[in-house]
């Protein structure tokens, strides 16, 4: 299937939801929530423990994610104050005019040490060129198929990601640099799916968005529709991959019709063992 075919049969079966439960998945789809998740890294160094994370993704700026709520997605994580923010793409939606306004607030962002990201599929569908010049404007780091030794009191964490799987190339190698088995890793990936051709041991955890956790979920069945190859297993949360840990968040924005049944969205704090 026709991968933007894909997003509006999508929006269809979202549309459904609001006829069959009101108004109420319009008023979720606004209704942010705060998620805590404490996840062990492997090989992460004594100076880096404890170490918390504002991670956001698919903020969808455009038609039906105003920036007013940007904005206050953005108040949330600064008041968690954390030692740094990852974003994992799909900033805009429906139009490249929506790409400079809505990166300008997610420069906003606060973090201790940093804040890097990656770009979805919807990125590199209004823009790509665009969207990675706004992120430079705001000093947001990019990690496409790049990355980023953080040091501290002699150990270091390195920070990278790759380009989205639909729409780019994934160079885990470049990425990943002189990083050895020994060492702590994050990855970036737009696209957990990612994760099932990622044959590098690493790699200690990869942080994806991409699938908003269904979006609409239905009681006794799951989500309808997930842009997955691999169905319910990278729907959200802490999923074992073939060779690490993935965690999907649901992300903050929605795609087609605004709502969200059952599948609230969500900022994640996470903090590192």
């Amino acid at each position: 299937m026709d991968r933007r075919k894909f997003f509006k049969i999508a929006g269809v079966t979202a549309l459904g939801s609001v006829t069959a439960a009101g108004t109420y998945p319009l008023l979720e789809a606004k209704w942010c929530r705060l998620a805590r998740r404490t996840i062990t890294l492997p090989n992460l160094p004594p100076a880096f423990r404890g170490m918390t994370l504002a991670f956001i993704s698919d903020v969808h700026h455009g038609p039906f994610v105003p920036l007013a709520y940007v904005r206050d997605i953005v108040e949330i994580a600064n008041s968690l104050k954390p030692d740094l923010v990852l974003l994992t793409g799909d900033y805009v939606s429906q139009h490249p005019r929506y790409i400079e306004p809505g990166i300008e607030v997610l420069g906003k962002l606060k973090a201790r040490i940093g804040r890097f990201a990656v770009l979805g599929n919807h990125d590199h569908w209004e823009g790509a060129p665009a969207v990675r010049h706004a992120l430079a404007e705001a000093g947001i780091s990019l990690t496409d198929n790049m990355g980023y030794w953080l040091d501290r009191q002699g150990d270091r964490l390195r920070i990278c990601g790759v380009g989205d799987l639909w729409t780019d190339r994934q160079d885990p190698q470049s990425a990943l640099g002189d990083a050895t088995t020994q060492d702590a890793v994050i990855m970036l990936s737009h696209n957990p799916d990612y994760a099932e051709t990622l044959c590098d041991r690493r790699v200690g955890l990869i942080l994806s968005g991409h699938t908003h956790g269904g979006q609409v979920v239905m009681p006794g069945f799951g989500a309808p529709m997930v842009p997955s190859r691999y169905g319910q297993k990278y729907l959200h949360g802490l999923v074992q991959g073939p060779s690490c840990q993935v965690f999907i968040t649901r992300g903050v924005g929605t795609v087609g019709p605004p709502v969200r049944f059952l599948c609230r969205p969500e900022i994640v704090q996470i903090t590192l063992i």
